[in-house]
């Protein structure tokens, strides 16, 4: 290729890179959703007990716990465990956080917890020492763990 013609089409091409706007965060599911109905959720499982790898009212764990959140609300099906949840969707910086977004933090070695966040610097989900409950993401020991938000949009 001609150097004369080289040097102008390679800065055309930086500089075309340069400017291009980043890809934008997708919205949030498009159908309305009424915080009521994350209300009514969440007071039929308010105060489930915690159970590794349970699904129903008489025990259930963070990441089922979101599959029906997910499911009964926007009626989206995610994947069981919290480790495939945390790889779907798009990634949230934390100051685009909305409600309805999941939040996942990295508890231990090898061990991820899920939940939803509510607004407010709270979420819901399914704590292992007090089951189904709201939490703050400003308590020192989720503070801690926190990874990231995650946004999911219909399928």
């Amino acid at each position: 290729m001609n150097k004369a013609l080289t040097i102008p089409l390679m800065s055309f091409l930086l500089l075309a890179g340069c400017a291009s706007n980043p890809p934008s965060t997708p919205p949030l599911p498009s159908t309305p959703v009424e915080k009521t109905e994350f209300q009514h959720l969440y007071k039929s499982w308010s105060g489930v007990p915690y159970q590794f790898g349970g699904s129903t009212k008489r025990g259930i764990d963070c990441s089922a716990f979101m599959q029906v959140t997910m499911s009964t609300i926007y009626q989206l099906h995610l994947p069981r465990t919290t480790e495939l949840q945390s790889q779907q969707g798009y990634f949230i910086p934390e100051e685009e956080a909305a409600f309805g977004d999941l939040v996942f933090f990295k508890t231990g070695w090898n061990q991820r917890h899920v939940g939803m966040y509510i607004g407010n610097n709270q979420f819901m989900h399914a704590s292992t020492s007090k089951g189904v409950i709201i939490s703050r993401l400003d308590n020192p020991y989720w503070a801690s763990k926190f990874w990231q938000f995650r946004r999911f949009s219909p399928n």
